[in-house]
């Protein structure tokens, strides 16, 4: 799919905006188009765009390359930058795409296969009056700004989730019974946080090669200077975010090992009580035994209390270990 984006007035105000529409195959391409936003393109379509641009739209397997020359370099004029998005945060589905904004005369292009949340956040605010500067590189800064915006909200919904699996970790239960499972849900879900924390610090890392790389171009170019200021406000917000996704996955590797140790802790409770009944049983068992032997001189067989007093002796024997325990603190 195509979608070109194109300059508007507002009907009500007048004021700029950014007007979106999917593009027919049999339609050319808008010559004021600033921004072309391609979805799962075909080979039909990428040739369609190449064309307009002058440029070589990239396939999805160069998108998946990780070696820097190959997601960020310029070529006939052309800016390549590649960047990794986090897509479908809300559901167990949540993984990294490769997305492509190319910059050329003033025109952007994009080439994505999935629909990260920043892209529609972007267009939504773009389609307002005054909501983005007309130009390439100022979509092109707001897009990302939108993709640092997103970042900060999925970390710091994050840390909420970490926030309560903390104090479920730590809270204390009346039910010991049920905290063995509760504990093996709380590893399952650090696994999964974790997971996702470090997708989105993937993500920023690739986003803040894209900065560095326009930043240093916009310098070399003399670019204007909202831009640049634009682009240096959203660097350093970028690099808050990626101190805050280290401090959040320190919280997790500590979380991790706190709930870890209170398995322990769980295991070694059952293992003490084991330990405690079979010392509890001992002396009993011994005097049993004894009483079970079959030697013919033995008085204790002849007497008329000779059971109680062995029951007796029994229940005492228990007794006395487990009131020890106690009285140590040990159970």
């Amino acid at each position: 799919m195509i979608f070109v984006h194109q300059p508007n007035a507002c009907a009500s105000t007048g004021q700029p905006l950014l007007e979106r529409r999917l593009l027919e195959m049999s339609e050319p391409i808008p010559p004021d188009a600033l921004w072309i936003d391609l979805i799962e393109p075909t080979r039909q379509e990428d040739h369609k765009v190449e064309a307009f641009l002058g440029i070589s739209i990239p396939t999805r397997e160069e998108m998946e390359d990780i070696e820097p020359s190959e997601l960020l370099y310029v070529e006939n004029g052309a800016r390549y930058m590649t960047g990794r998005l986090l897509c479908r945060v809300d559901t167990d589905d949540a993984r990294l795409t490769g997305v492509t904004f190319i910059l050329r005369d003033n025109k952007l292009a994009t080439v994505r296969y999935d629909d990260p949340q920043a892209f529609r956040m972007f267009v939504h605010r773009a389609a307002r009056p005054a909501g983005v500067m007309l130009t390439g590189e100022a979509i092109l800064a707001g897009l990302i700004e939108t993709v640092i915006d997103r970042a900060a909200d999925v970390l710091q919904a994050q840390g909420e989730r970490i926030d309560r699996l903390s104090r479920l970790i730590f809270a204390e239960h009346s039910d010991p019974s049920a905290r063995n499972a509760e504990l093996q849900d709380t590893l399952r879900a650090l696994g999964r946080h974790n997971e996702l924390l470090s997708q989105q610090r993937e993500s920023l890392v690739s986003v803040e090669r894209i900065l560095l790389s326009l930043s240093a171009s916009y310098r070399a170019s003399k670019a204007p200077r909202e831009i640049r200021e634009e682009i240096r406000s959203t660097l350093r917000d970028l690099q808050s975010l990626e101190e805050h996704a280290t401090f959040l996955s320190g919280k997790i590797q500590f979380l991790l090992d706190a709930t870890l140790g209170l398995v322990n802790l769980e295991q070694n409770n059952i293992i003490k009580l084991f330990s405690v009944m079979a010392v509890v049983f001992m002396p009993p068992t011994l005097i049993a035994s004894m009483y079970g032997m079959n030697f013919k001189v033995m008085p204790e067989l002849d007497w008329g209390f000779g059971y109680p007093m062995a029951v007796v002796m029994m229940v005492v024997a228990a007794i006395l270990p487990y009131a020890f325990f106690r009285w140590k603190r040990w159970l």
